[in-house]
């Protein structure tokens, strides 16, 4: 079968300037207030990157509001443009910028900036008024960056084999030879990683592996006194830690408290903790948000996020246990919540929401009122109405009896639900990671082509607790894949599709899971799309040389060890590649990629090419310059989408004739 014919390559283009045309080009996101500044980013038309700009609060003293607006009338306050990246990506094929961190004074901005996509970042430091540079820039370090106080920064470096392993402090406008070691991790199961209290009074030094957390603690008004230890190192115990007032807030999961609990200790005594949300079953506990007067607890029940906002007593006062709590409303069935950085002074919270159907969206909710005001949605151009879209939560019962949450959306004029429309289900389930619905501009071109889209919530992820998590790792690693079968013939039992118009996604562990299924069930699908894909496992984790492969022994299992060696065999697609008809593949990797070397996709394609039996199509597209997170531009990285859906379509036989007369040879690629 020809793919790519010059129809074919006209078609994409097409629906390149369809996605491209949904977005407002010009555009600021929604002003963050900060001491006496608002903060925000602004794109501007045709431009690839964003400018970082503030503009000064001109009524400071006034307490902030969730229905102030920052004024931008000729007499305000004007706008200044901290960093352009446009103009820091000149020269670069690839550009991303990890951190960009105001100092708490707002005189000092130092940012972390990657140009090839291997995820190696130099941090430089600029003056805010004269964009000067500030001392010589950090070199070979990671995107984890925090100010102590104004003078000092910490940072983290990585090993040969790219674990973040090194804390230091750094000051400014000496050598980066001379800055001083505050922590080492040795154990190569475990990474570090920086938090800055919201009180701005601590940094927090955290060493992780997939099992653990313990955190060390570094008063910012004295961080040449070092890193002291606040959470011990205890196996299987996992700690994150917050500040405010005189007390610790600690969240701390164990393998019988497995959802988590909240405890506080005073900051002089971080022995005598006092529990205050115990441990629930049903409920976890994955996030916490300080502010002066008040706390937001963020959890997952059912498959759904949820906020609760605590009034705390006054930091003088003895804090022994939490009162009321108001919860904050959520419209649509499925959807995804994520903490925003907002004001500690304040009783505003700030977060972000957006659904399958809901355009990325930033509200301030009022803890002191229950609230709440959109301060910024997404604007979405060609005349998008969200009310045309449908957002279903489903549950696969699997043969267990475990019911399996599916989020899926469809345009509703045009879907009928009797198994003759493409639907394209994604799946993940890895790390604890929860794939919420959140929306996505460029997915419109396949819904309002009359494509079904459905999230397969598998166990493996964090959508369900940690339980869920635990069920999908390990000994367990094939109940992820199982799952997500069991997610595929619901929905063509259900009549959203047939096995002719199933389509599969995954990235990185999620395209593991799709080269599992493939080998697997191939008979189901009729194409696949594989992204950065983990597929060779046995091989990347019996060797401790490359990067991740240590600090993913406690995800996957020690394949040094019998037992995980002979069951990771079993479900390796490298390793499990059959003489067998295989459905339609598109397998993408990156050059630059630090996670999954392009050489394990470009290892699972050959071993495809050699053993499979149909004559379906079979792509291998490599980004020359990009890591895992393909190209960095907003424009660039549609082009990924754009190609994506064309190939969707084209296996599908969904793509029309554009009428450019041109003949139907192949093109390159």
């Amino acid at each position: 079968m020809i793919l790519f014919t010059p129809a074919t390559k006209q078609f994409e283009q097409h629906v390149l300037a369809e996605i491209r045309g949904r977005i407002k080009e010009d555009d600021i996101s929604a002003p963050r207030r900060k001491g006496p500044y608002y903060y925000y980013t602004r794109t501007l038309e045709g431009k690839e990157y964003v400018q970082h700009c503030r503009r000064y609060v001109s009524n400071k003293e006034v307490q902030p509001s969730v229905h102030d607006v920052m004024p931008t009338g000729p007499n305000d306050p004007p706008e200044y443009v901290i960093l352009d990246e446009n103009v820091k990506a000149q020269g670069h094929e690839y550009y991303s910028i990890g951190a960009f961190k105001v100092s708490p004074n707002h005189k000092l901005v130092a940012y972390a900036e990657d140009t090839k996509g291997d995820e190696i970042y130099t941090v430089y430091v600029i003056d805010v008024e004269t964009r000067n540079p500030v001392g010589k820039p950090l070199t070979g370090v990671t995107s984890s960056l925090e100010w102590a106080g104004n003078e000092f920064l910490v940072y983290i470096t990585m090993d040969e084999i790219h674990r973040a392993d090194k804390a230091w402090l750094h000051k400014l406008g000496t050598d980066q030879s001379s800055d001083f070691s505050l922590y080492h991790e040795k154990d190569d199961k475990f990474c570090l990683d920086l938090q800055a209290s919201e009180s701005e009074k601590y940094l927090f030094v955290v060493s992780d592996s997939r099992n653990t957390r313990f955190v060390f603690y570094i008063d910012v008004s004295m961080p040449e006194n070092g890193a002291k230890i606040l959470t011990p190192r205890v196996d299987g115990i996992d700690t994150s830690v917050g500040h405010r007032g005189k007390h610790f807030f600690i969240r701390r999961r164990t393998d019988e408290l497995f959802n988590s609990e909240l405890l506080v200790c005073p900051v002089n005594d971080i022995s005598a903790t006092t529990v205050l949300i115990p441990h629930r079953e049903s409920i976890k506990i994955w996030d916490v948000q300080l502010f002066a007067d008040h706390l937001a607890v963020y959890e997952r029940e059912n498959g759904l996020p949820k906020i609760t906002a605590y009034h705390l007593p006054a930091v003088d006062e003895p804090l022994t246990s939490l009162k009321g709590g108001r919860v904050v409303d959520f419209i649509d069935p499925v959807y995804c919540v994520d903490s925003e950085e907002s004001e500690f002074s304040s009783s505003i919270l700030r977060f972000s929401y957006s659904s399958l159907r809901t355009p990325h969206s930033v509200y301030e909710y009022d803890m002191n009122t229950g609230s709440s005001v959109l301060k910024k949605i997404e604007t979405v151009l060609g005349g998008f109405d969200s009310c045309n879209y449908v957002t279903e939560r489903k549950w696969a019962k699997a043969s267990d009896g475990t019911q399996i949450p599916l989020s899926i959306v469809y345009k509703k004029d045009i879907v009928k639900l009797d198994g003759s429309h493409p639907l394209l289900l994604y799946g993940y389930g890895s790390y604890e990671m929860s794939i919420d619905p959140k929306f996505k501009a460029s997915r419109l071109s396949l819904l309002d082509r009359g494509f079904i889209f459905a999230i397969a919530h598998i166990c493996g992820g964090g959508e369900m607790g940690r339980q869920w998590y635990e069920n999908g790792k390990f000994l367990k690693k094939k109940n992820t894949f199982t799952d997500f079968i069991t997610c595929a013939e619901y929905l063509i039992e259900q009549k959203y599709c047939s096995k002719e118009k199933l389509c599969i996604e995954g990235r990185s562990a999620g395209g593991l899971l799709i080269g599992s299924v493939l080998n697997m069930r191939p008979d189901l699908f009729k194409a696949a799309i594989v992204g950065v894909p983990f597929v060779d496992v046995l091989t990347t984790m019996l060797d401790p040389s490359i990067p991740l492969t240590t600090e993913e022994w406690e995800e996957w299992g020690d394949p040094r060890k019998e037992e995980f060696y002979f069951y990771m065999k079993s479900y390796s697609p490298v390793d499990n590649v059959k003489h067998q008809n295989y459905p339609h593949i598109l397998v993408t990797a990156g050059l630059h990629d630090p996670r999954v070397m392009y050489s394990e996709p470009a290892k699972f394609v050959a071993k495809l090419r050699d053993m499979k039996t149909d004559h379906n199509v079979l792509l291998f597209k490599c980004e020359l310059s990009a890591g895992h997170f393909s190209k960095s531009g907003r424009f660039e990285k549609l082009q990924e989408d754009a190609f994506t859906y064309t190939f969707l379509m084209k296996v599908l036989n969904m793509i029309p004739d554009l009428g450019s007369g041109q003949n139907d040879e192949p093109v390159p690629l």
